[in-house]
């Protein structure tokens, strides 16, 4: 018999090979047991149904699961149906309307997290004691580090999937605003970047500072200047970006922007068109710049560092997948 949170369950243990069965490699297959309550016995339907349930509206319908879940939509249509059937319940609305939660769908959603939360901590838990750590951790970091010598992330994660084998690691790409997002919903565990602004409920751990200067490409006019005023810098056609502030452009010596971005990739290519000029971190620009394809620009003046840091939800640092990785990568950037 197993208490989680208010309800009480009874297992069926059945061999490793059996549980660990899925549709996409980490989505169990076996029922989890019945509810035992004053007037219902009814068997809780199968993990699988409830995290492919999970994954149809973290993605807003089926089409938009299929990569997660590796299903098609009639086999996800197929499967959310059995759940409803199983419950009795209609759960979602799908058409031409669009997707959406009916309002017993939406407690449904909430307890559903709720359970498998605590049945994923319970087997991390369970294999604590066994001197292993099991489970899915969640990475996120913001885009264009790879070519970042200051952050040891791949080589982190490499010695990390090397001593836990037996974690499951899913790594995500996003914004500064995404990815603090991410962490204080808990759908990140731990994650990497440079935060101008700061959510309430989150641990910010320095890292290193990366550089970042200002660019334009062989194509801009005023790539062959040679001494040029910092107002008709200022003058020129300004890539910004979606998550700063107009303070913060403000900050970088920019009273507007005349294009916006996301990414530093897509920053890159509007700065090598010769249309606009932009800020770059300066590892990632520095193979245009040896070719001769992207100047800096009066760098005593645009020149800014960025503040990077590891950012975890307060009251998670020490749980075990957090607390390992987090370690180990600190360890990481020691040596390097």
């Amino acid at each position: 018999m197993l208490r989680v949170g208010m309800h009480l369950w009874t297992l069926r243990v059945q061999p490793y090979s059996q549980v660990t069965q899925s549709v996409t490699g980490c989505i169990p297959t076996q029922s989890v047991g019945t509810i035992l309550g004053a007037d219902m016995a009814n068997a809780l339907p199968d993990l699988k149904l409830l995290r492919i349930f999970v994954s149809v509206v973290r993605h807003q319908g089926f089409a938009n699961a299929q990569q997660e879940l590796n299903l098609s939509t009639s086999a996800i249509s197929t499967y959310m149906s059995q759940l409803e059937a199983a419950l009795g319940l209609v759960l979602c609305h799908r058409g031409r309307g669009g997707f959406s939660l009916t309002s017993k769908g939406e407690l449904f959603h909430q307890e559903t997290l709720r359970l498998l939360a605590e049945l994923e901590g319970f087997e991390q838990y369970a294999a604590a004691l066994k001197g292993e750590l099991r489970g899915t951790l969640n990475l996120g970091v913001i885009d264009s580090t790879v070519s970042d010598k200051a952050l040891p992330f791949a080589e982190a994660i490499g010695a990390y999937s090397q001593e836990h084998p037996a974690v499951h690691l899913h790594l995500s790409v996003m914004s500064p605003y995404e990815l603090q997002l991410g962490v204080q919903d808990n759908r990140l565990d731990l994650a990497i970047g440079a935060f101008s602004t700061r959510m309430s409920g989150l641990i910010y751990m320095p890292l290193y500072r990366e550089q970042h200067w200002l660019y334009c490409s062989s194509r801009h006019p005023l790539f062959n200047e040679r001494r040029i005023p910092e107002q008709v810098i200022t003058q020129q056609r300004m890539v910004g970006r979606g998550y700063w502030s107009q303070a913060e452009l403000a900050r970088h010596g920019f009273k507007h922007s005349a294009a916006t971005v996301e990414s530093m990739e897509a920053q890159l290519i509007l700065v090598l068109s010769g249309a606009y000029i932009g800020y770059l971190p300066e590892h990632y620009a520095q193979a245009w710049a040896d070719k001769g394809d992207l100047r800096v620009l009066l760098p005593a003046t645009f020149g800014y560092q960025a503040p990077f840091s590891m950012i975890m939800r307060r009251g998670r640092s020490r749980e075990p997948l957090i607390q390992t990785f987090r370690d180990l990568l600190k360890a990481q950037l020691n040596q390097a």
